[in-house]
């Protein structure tokens, strides 16, 4: 689309939602015809996960289907945890893909690298995982967007530029790695003629492995014998940066794009959004203000805005800290994270749940509604409320 810059994110994000929409329904409209005239398939991705091995069960099964039936991939996503009875209208999706990703960054995998500055993870370039691993990662992201779900995912924001089929260059090394960048930036702003004395740097360079062992890299032919100097610094600098965001991690990353583009390729998403966009995509806005939330909250079994119950619940939320307030929101809507366009976007209903009593509050996190009992005074509605987010994985979440 050539004048999209004039769209919002949360415009774009709509169409998105109802082209993905579209896309599902054709999918189902398909799955009958076939019935009708003998060949029954299923309407629905359904995957049967066991919570304790999420990450073997749903790589398993997401592999039959890439290389079975990849058309599947843009049906709606159904959830079963095994030996549980929840229904997922999309409260059990949404805790699927917050499982799956913790798993899947999980230092032990060694498929990430965590960078602690930034707080990012990038591909290790010296992981052992075969190419089919990193695909089926770049289908559960493309999958999260499919399904209108965020994810807690920390990409740098060079991924999502490298996603719409842009290279990495030495500026997208400060979004993930700062003092590097600073580091060449100083090498760079050096006007001195003594530099190879000073940095004494030459086009070779270092890295770990998995294991902590040091290896090198010729970033040209007989790169230990070539010193940086004035005038072929800037070469190093690029070509340093391209060996790190490109070709040190060009196996790894083709299969994860290859995996996220089996769900994508259709989307209008590299028509419409830019790399920034498709992070908030994924990870939703970095705005966090529950004042617009309460703005748009309804309300239904006898509470109104002026029920007292109402009124000491919001008072409540202000006064957490934002830990909190992230938990509260998980607890009620199934994710922590922030749509598109802020919280204004999420609709939250909080619903009366019987006369005071001793219960917790619960939630339908598949529809964003927030039950609570009718209670007598603004302490016991602190303490219970207190207590069903702080132990809501698995329990008070329908």
């Amino acid at each position: 689309m050539k004048y999209s810059f004039i769209l919002t994110p949360a415009t774009k994000t709509l169409g998105l939602y109802y082209d993905n929409r579209i896309r599902m329904f054709s999918e189902r409209r398909m799955s009958f015809l076939q019935t009708v005239v003998g060949q029954p398939t299923n309407p629905y991705l359904r995957l049967k996960v066991r919570r304790d091995h999420i990450i073997e069960d749903a790589l398993v099964e997401l592999e039959v289907v890439a290389m079975e039936n990849p058309k599947d991939l843009k049906k709606q996503l159904v959830i079963e945890f095994e030996g549980e009875q929840g229904i997922d209208e999309g409260g059990v999706s949404k805790e699927f893909f917050q499982l799956i990703v913790e798993e899947i960054f999980n230092p032990d995998y060694a498929m990430f690298t965590f960078q602690q500055e930034s707080q990012t993870v990038w591909f290790n370039p010296t992981s052992f995982e075969s190419d089919a691993q990193f695909t089926l990662i770049g289908i559960v992201l493309g999958l999260a967007i499919y399904n209108n779900i965020i994810l807690d995912v920390h990409f740098p924001m060079v991924v999502y530029k490298k996603l719409m089929g842009k290279r990495g260059t030495y500026h997208d090394l400060e979004d993930w790695n700062k003092t590097l960048h600073s580091g060449l930036e100083k090498m760079m702003e050096y006007e001195e003629e003594d530099m190879e004395s000073v940095f004494v740097q030459t086009f070779r360079v270092c890295y770990t492995d998995v294991f902590g062992s040091v290896l090198h890299h010729d970033l040209k032919p007989n790169g230990d014998s070539i010193f940086v100097t004035q005038d072929n610094k800037k070469e190093f600098v690029d070509l340093y940066a391209d060996f790190l965001l490109n070709t040190s991690v060009e196996r790894q990353f083709k299969a994860f794009r290859r995996g996220f583009q089996m769900v994508t390729d259709e989307s209008p998403l590299n028509l419409l959004f830019r790399p920034e966009e498709v992070e908030q995509l994924v990870c939703g806005s970095k705005k966090f203000d529950l004042g617009e939330l309460e703005e748009v909250t309804e309300y239904d079994g006898g509470y109104t805005n002026d029920s007292p119950v109402v009124r000491w619940f919001w008072q409540i939320v202000h006064s957490l800290s934002h830990e909190d307030q992230r938990k509260l929101l998980q607890f009620a809507t199934g994710s922590d994270r922030v749509p598109v366009g802020g919280l204004s976007k999420l609709k939250l209903i909080i619903a009366r749940n019987g006369p005071d009593s001793d219960r917790l509050p619960t939630a339908h996190t598949c529809f964003n509604v927030l039950l609570l009992p009718e209670y007598e005074n603004k302490d016991k509605l602190h303490d219970r409320l207190i207590k069903a987010i702080s132990y809501s994985k698995g329990f008070g979440m329908l």
